[in-house]
C-alpha cells in the first residue's frame, strides 16, 4: 500500500498579492510568522535558516522563485536525523482573487519514507501547515 505523498492547503488572505509575497519571501516575514527569526538569502540556490527560542532550527534551500507567484524550497524531513539526506519539497503558489490573494501550499516527498517515518512526518506536517498558515494570515492582516 502506498503512503500519501502530498499535503495541500489553500488559504484566502484579504490582502494584495505583493503583501503576501513579501511575507513569504523575506527573512523578516519568514522570521515572524514561520519562525521566531530568519537569516539568509531568499534567492534560488540560497539558504534561509529559521530559528526558535527553543533552540530548534530549520534550513530552507530555495529551489524556485517566480516573482509574485511561486516560492519553493526543500527542507529536512521532520522526525529524521539532521544528517539524513532526504528532503521534502514545499511550493507556495499565489493567485489574486476577488478578496485579495489565494495562497496554496503543497509539500511533497513523503512517499520516500517507511511506515513509521511517514506517520510522524506526514501527520506532524499536516498539523504544522494548518498552524503556520493561520499564523501567516494573522501576520499579513497585522
Amino acid at each position: 500500500m502506498a503512503f500519501p505523498d502530498r499535503i495541500e492547503r489553500t488559504v484566502h488572505i484579504g490582502r494584495p498579492q505583493e503583501q503576501v509575497w513579501a511575507a513569504i519571501t523575506t527573512a523578516e516575514g519568514l522570521g515572524t510568522w514561520f519562525g521566531e527569526a530568519a537569516e539568509g538569502e531568499v534567492k534560488v540556490g540560497g539558504t534561509v535558516e529559521l530559528s526558535w527560542q527553543s533552540g530548534d532550527t530549520a534550513r530552507l534551500r530555495v529551489e524556485r522563485l517566480d516573482p509574485q507567484s511561486v516560492f519553493a524550497y526543500s527542507w529536512h524531513i521532520y522526525g529524521l536525523p539532521e544528517s539524513d539526506p532526504r528532503r521534502t519539497y514545499v511550493e507556495f503558489t499565489l493567485t489574486p482573487d476577488a478578496e485579495g490573494t489565494s495562497l496554496t501550499v503543497v509539500e511533497t516527498g513523503f512517499a520516500q519514507l517507511d511506515h513509521d517515518e511517514h506517520a510522524k512526518a506526514f501527520d506532524g506536517n499536516t498539523r504544522g501547515w494548518k498552524h503556520e498558515l493561520d499564523e501567516l494570515v494573522a501576520y499579513v492582516h497585522g
